[in-house]
């Protein structure tokens, strides 16, 4: 897939009623600029209020998700942002004009058969991903829910359920990779036990059902109390159970579709993280408010990860150059060499490292006794992997070097000390002109940010002697 962030091409329409509200609603999904993510708009109210796909929006998670900003809310959005996901969109306009997008067959098939009519465009920034280096966990104690994320290249699911019960009892579902979210998962339909749907209607909190909408597997005996209630419900002239234990004539679409539908359920809720996700999501029994509370905790780790922009590198891979080549590159020499490889280069951005250790000749005098990285070399290794960026857009590197014009808003946020290891990244401010460079550097221990600073210096010929 591709690392660019992707709207629609153009808008695309659909019409239904929603599950729970019972209203007609007509859904536009709408191209939307860079970096805007999933928003849904209000069209039937006044000002056409906005409402973000975030998780901190949350308020209700008990038949659906619900969001509310400011009084206005989106009911069961998780169906509409699982589509988006599948279809790897990353921003789009939500325009409703009520408060719950279509059910149509209960599942996300007919969104994403309507963005795929339109077709996906990329855009021009590049999407960030939340990368998972640790295993992450939220359970819930009372229902015995629980979801992990462990470290993956890929955005991976699985989801484990267990009713309890003769007529659905433990099932499994697997989404290797997100791309197969079309063939594998789009069309798992939602579902319901015969007892719930009994107490739903009975609370008026299912006006949008229908036979064609939703599974309903048979938990208890169909008395004739209950079968009128679900004939006026459906309208029907008379339900009846299948051999497969499911009220009527449903189909089912896959033998695990009740699983299936559990992971499209996880995909929509963590799309409410506001971030792609590069891990491998493990959910045993998920339901909305165990989704909707991972996806808070991972909310929190892609802020804090942003927060500390560690660059995210395999120190396993090649470096683009090692010691020797940066010496061609450079014209430091030992021991005032302060970086060891070049892990990544591009037109725009480097990161070096540098191994600190007890060998270093400034730890001699620089507290002997409790040895610390003066902070100065700290800026000036910044520098020097600030001056690789540069000089490797030579064609002549050996003939020029670079002088420090400028440091500014520099800070020290931890002890540097033997034993360490440095990860240097140099960002360009603005592009290079008239030999002048203004960079953004940080030096990170693990992924905390050990110094940063904002450089600017000038490149220059050397003198001919």
């Amino acid at each position: 897939m591709s690392d660019m962030q992707k709207t629609l091409q153009e808008e695309v329409t659909l019409s239904g009623i929603g599950l729970h509200t019972g209203r007609e609603v007509k859904l536009t999904i709408k191209p939307a600029k860079e970096n805007t993510g999933f928003v849904f708009v209000r069209t039937d109210l006044e000002g056409h209020p906005q409402v973000e796909a975030d998780v901190n929006y949350v308020v209700a998670t008990e038949r659906g998700t619900t969001l509310e900003k400011l009084g206005v809310k989106i009911n069961t959005c998780e169906h509409l942002l699982a589509a988006l996901v599948g279809c790897d969109i990353d921003n789009a306009m939500l325009e409703m004009d009520a408060s719950e997008p279509p059910i149509l067959d209960g599942s996300s098939k007919f969104f994403v058969e309507a963005i795929e009519s339109v077709g996906v465009v990329e855009q021009n920034i590049a999407r960030e991903y939340l990368v998972v280096k640790e295993v992450l966990t939220y359970s819930d104690p009372a229902t015995g829910s629980e979801i992990t994320i462990i470290p993956s290249e890929n955005y991976e699911i699985t989801t484990m359920v267990d009713f309890g019960t003769k007529v659905l009892g433990t099932q499994n579902a697997t989404l290797k990779n997100i791309s197969e979210f079309k063939e594998e998962i789009s069309s798992a339909r939602t579902f319901s036990f015969l007892h719930e749907l009994e107490m739903l209607l009975d609370h008026g909190l299912i006006k949008g059902g229908d036979i064609s909408n939703a599974i309903v597997y048979v938990d208890k005996d169909l008395t004739p109390e209950t079968t009128e209630k679900l004939k006026k419900a459906f309208g029907k002239d008379n339900v009846s159970i299948r051999p497969n234990g499911i009220l009527d004539n449903l189909n089912l679409n896959y033998p695990n579709e009740a699983a299936r539908h559990k992971l499209l359920d996880v995909i929509g809720d963590l799309a409410l993280a506001g971030v792609k996700i590069k891990g491998k999501v493990i959910a045993n029994k998920p339901g909305h408010f165990v989704n909707t509370q991972f996806a808070k905790k991972l909310n929190r780790q892609w802020k804090l990860q942003k927060k500390k922009n560690v660059p995210d590198f395999d120190l396993t891979k090649e470096p683009v150059f090692d010691i020797n080549g940066i010496m061609k590159l450079m014209p430091h020499r030992p021991p005032f060499l302060l970086i060891d490889k070049i892990l990544e280069l591009s037109d725009s951005h480097v990161v070096g490292l540098k191994n600190v250790t007890m060998n270093e000749p400034f730890f001699v005098g620089h507290f002997p006794k409790e040895p610390v990285m003066p902070g100065v070399l700290q800026v000036e290794a910044l520098a020097q992997t600030g001056g690789i960026l540069v000089l490797a857009s030579v064609p002549d590197p050996e003939n020029y070097s670079t002088y420090f014009i400028k440091i500014d808003k520099v800070k020290f946020k931890r002890k540097v000390v033997p034993g360490d290891t440095m990860i240097f990244k140099i960002e360009l401010i603005e592009p290079i002109r008239r030999g002048i460079v203004h960079m953004q550097g940080f030096g990170y221990v693990g992924d905390t940010v050990a110094v940063e600073a904002e450089l600017m210096a000038q490149v220059a010929k050397n003198k001919v002697d």
